[in-house]
């Protein structure tokens, strides 16, 4: 099921959604995304998943432990990119954390917000490939409900303004 989205109606906001992960080039997706909102007069919503593994019960207190040191590192993280942003459009992005599968968690995030127009991601410029979660995403790609930018990760700053 697909929610139609509402960014563009009258007492809603264009919204980018950026995935704030361990990749180098998190970066570039929300500079892209920071100079977006500049010019549309939108917001930018930040997503840091956390991975979950099954869990055994017997060990539920280590688990409790790697969750809580998992949503740390998530604040952390988000805190380095929501100030990144603000540098840059004097913004103050939305902030998500969610536990599972990134793609689902991806899905869930823009399907309970109408108002995000734009899911942002940054390629990985090396060799090794574009990042995991282009290459786990690339396979769905097509059936997502809205655009997915991908700014490559070699980007200079400069050249982000020149296309956003």
């Amino acid at each position: 099921m697909t929610t139609q989205r509402r960014s563009y109606e009258t007492g809603h906001q264009p919204k980018c959604l950026v995935i704030v992960d361990d990749t180098a080039e998190w970066d570039r997706a929300v500079y892209y995304a920071s100079r977006w909102a500049i010019r549309v007069g939108g917001g930018v919503v930040m997503l840091r998943v956390i991975e979950t593994e099954d869990q055994n019960q017997q060990w539920l207190g280590v688990a409790d432990i790697m969750r809580a040191e998992a949503e740390e590192t998530a604040n952390e993280a988000l805190d380095r990119a929501a100030g990144r942003a603000n540098g840059i459009a004097a913004i103050t992005p939305e902030r998500v954390i969610r536990e599972g599968d990134p793609t689902e968690q991806i899905l869930d995030v823009i399907e309970k917000d109408v108002d995000i127009a734009m899911l942002v991601l940054a390629a990985n410029p090396g060799a090794e490939g574009p990042g995991p979660i282009i290459t786990t995403m690339a396979k769905t790609m097509g059936a997502f409900p809205i655009p997915v930018t991908i700014v490559p990760g070699g980007l200079t700053d400069a050249e982000i303004d020149a296309l956003s």
